[in-house]
């Protein structure tokens, strides 16, 4: 143990106040450090604090000089050990942080209140619950459990461990909760999916900050229930609280899942005009929100106007750029990220894969799967190879499809054989199909997407007894057909239609509109009824229902976008860059076939006068429903969960 002096030379004014100075350098600190040497004044501890504090926890220090002064002094006190011990913490080295702690306790030095938040964090950081325990155990000992940031501290390390029990006996035991303490236990509770939990906390809390209204509007969007985080968006700035970076980044990634594309806007135009920095959290996060709301044109604004590009914004942004079937541009993309020597990650080579299958550059493909080993040392996931699977079945390459089927180094998972299953569909290899079809069930994994393929191969095949044995096995073993769902944003507001649900305030006149303009009537098909010659009637690309109503759930959508306003005849054909068939004549490229959005006229021409709201929803009709025209009438894109499309108006 070091002898701990009683008398010391103290440092003159001049030096004191050089060590205060705010644009000290590390040059210049080791001056002072020489200084202090020479004049014998290194021991003095305030002068000696200030030094090691700065070189320590200054962004403009050097923590290893920081520890080699240290080292050095003739007296540390209990001040130091928890300057150097914080400083290691802060710098992201937690395990030379608990170090300095054993060295503290056994040069005879006490640990007190400050010394144990930073071990705490220390803890945290390397995901240490049993060292949490033991600090647990010697707060206890040392009495300082009362004190508001320690018990912050635990409560803290508990609840992020997963330990949210332990974290609550110590919150229901706290008689000083602040805001701190709240929060902590919320984000406990969110981490582990308990949003009921969460959210009866938040409801109780006496008072909240940006950092807790946060953590709700994450937890929300982390778990997919992305109107209830805009509705805490919403109710955040009702209450006069200014969203932070966390609670915007929250909310943009609602938006984009909701496509709530008015509310994205507006969140965007709020962080600009606060000073929000464009850093690439920010950034990235708007790219996504405009990429999955259909508007790649300001994704690719926000991704050009970034200071620094890392490798999420590229993915984010070469994703967007597939899904809006701007292929090459995504592909061009990547060979720029490639060039900027950012280097991709597994996400990035799923994306890129996708977009070669898009397009069928089978070459280019098989070149970036190749690369991901050979150049990156990457080895290829499940995901890579249903890619590369998708990509040649697509091409016609069934049989070497095939082969990387059987060659995979892992067993293959419902996307790669449903990848080679939607191959055979397409090819009419009902051969196959079939020996695929039958693999996926022994694996568990005959979803009802792979009985619906298989339904459609045999309606390809004209082989209509099979289809209708098809759907008798989904019946008897009540198999489930996950549901269409298109959703509309209207007055910033999103309305999500699923095929089958009445559930919506106006379905009652939705309907009658709609089925008299579509001139269908409910139907219902019982289980002794004979199928075949209604399935030869009807386009099985739109897919089959044992229940349905003949309106598409499309048109529910145009619908409900028509009765929200006084006067549907206000709005005409917006014409942007829909799916449009190109290889049509020029008559076909009319509004009733490319009618993608709705914009408010700025006159009513003569034509159009004395025409209703059936009118204008004949145009979808007389469109049909399916993929070869009614694809080219709506903007749509898949959604990650399980199939749902979306229809944008208003872009």
């Amino acid at each position: 143990m070091l002898p701990r002096l009683t008398k010391y030379v103290k440092s003159d004014l001049r030096t004191l106040s050089l060590l205060r100075h705010p644009r000290l350098s590390m040059r210049e600190a080791k001056q002072i450090y020489a200084h202090l040497l020479v004049s014998g004044t290194i021991s003095d501890p305030y002068a000696a604090g200030k030094l090691v504090a700065f070189c320590a926890v200054s962004d403009r220090g050097d923590l290893d000089y920081a520890g080699l002064v240290f080292r050095c002094l003739p007296c540390r006190s209990a001040f130091l050990w928890n300057t150097m011990i914080r400083a290691h913490v802060e710098r992201g080295r937690p395990a030379d942080a608990l170090c300095l702690y054993y060295q503290m306790f056994a040069a005879g030095y006490l640990p007190n209140n400050y010394t144990f938040s930073f071990l705490l964090r220390a803890c945290l950081d390397r995901d240490s619950l049993s060292d949490g325990r033991k600090f647990h155990a010697m707060i206890v000992g040392l009495g300082w459990e009362s004190y508001d940031f320690v018990q912050n501290g635990l409560i803290h390390m508990y609840s992020s461990c997963g330990c949210v029990d332990s974290a609550r006996k110590l919150f229901d035991r706290s008689s000083n909760r602040d805001v701190i303490s709240w929060t902590a236990m919320i984000s406990g509770y969110a981490k582990l999916g308990k949003l009921d939990f969460a959210r009866e906390l938040f409801d109780r809390m006496p008072e909240r900050n940006a950092v807790s209204w946060s953590a709700m509007i994450s937890m929300y969007a982390q778990f997919g229930r992305f109107k209830e985080a805009l509705e805490v968006f919403s109710e955040m700035q009702l209450a006069g609280v200014q969203p932070n970076h966390a609670g915007i980044v929250g909310a943009l990634s609602a938006c984009g899942s909701l496509g709530a594309l008015d509310q994205g806007k507006w969140i965007h135009v709020f962080a600009e005009r606060n000073g929000m920095e464009l850093d690439k959290i920010l950034g990235t996060a708007l790219i996504d929100m405009y990429a999955k709301s259909g508007c790649v044109d300001n994704a690719l604004e926000v991704f050009r106007s970034m200071p620094e590009r890392d490798v999420y914004a590229y993915t984010a942004m070469i994703s967007g750029l597939s899904n809006g079937r701007r292929i090459e541009e995504a592909i061009d993309l990547f060979g720029r990220m490639e060039e900027e020597g950012v280097r991709p990650n597994e996400v990035t080579f799923i994306c890129v894969l996708s977009a070669c299958g898009r397009m069928g550059l089978v070459d280019r493909g098989r070149e970036i799967f190749d690369s991901m080993e050979r150049v990156y040392k990457i080895k290829p996931g499940v995901e890579h190879h249903g890619c590369l699977v998708d990509l040649l079945g697509r091409a016609g390459l069934i049989e070497e499809a095939k082969k990387v089927v059987r060659e995979m180094p892992m067993e293959p998972d419902s996307y790669v054989l449903g990848a080679l299953l939607n191959a055979c569909s397409m090819h009419g290899e009902a051969e196959l199909g079939r020996e695929t079809a039958e693999s996926l069930k022994k694996l568990g994994l005959d979803h009802s997407g792979v009985h619906v393929l298989m339904s459609n191969m045999c309606a390809s095949a004209d082989s209509w007894e099979d289809v209708v044995r098809v759907r008798r096995e989904m019946e008897m073993r009540k198999v489930m057909k996950v549901p269409g769902c298109s959703m509309i944003e209207v007055d910033g507001v999103a309305c999500e239609f699923i095929a089958g649900d009445r559930s919506q305030a106006q379905m009652k006149e939705i309907s009658e509109i709609a089925c008299t303009a579509a001139d269908a009537q409910p139907r219902t098909v019982t289980a002794g009824d004979d199928l075949t010659d209604d399935l030869k009637s009807l386009d099985t690309q739109k897919g089959f229902r044992f229940e349905w109503l003949q309106v598409h759930e499309d048109q529910f959508v145009a619908v409900s976008h028509l009765l929200r306003h006084a006067n549907p005849m206000d709005y005409q054909p917006n014409f942007g860059n829909g799916v449009i068939d190109r290889s049509k004549s020029e008559e076909s490229l009319q509004p009733r076939n490319c009618l993608v959005s709705w914009k408010k006229k700025k006159r009513v021409g003569e034509e159009e006068k004395g025409k209703s709201s059936h009118f204008w929803l004949s145009l979808l009709t007389n469109s049909g429903s399916g993929d070869g025209n009614f694809m080219g009438f709506f903007e749509r894109r898949k959604r990650s969960s399980g199939g749902a499309k979306k229809v944008l108006f208003g872009q």
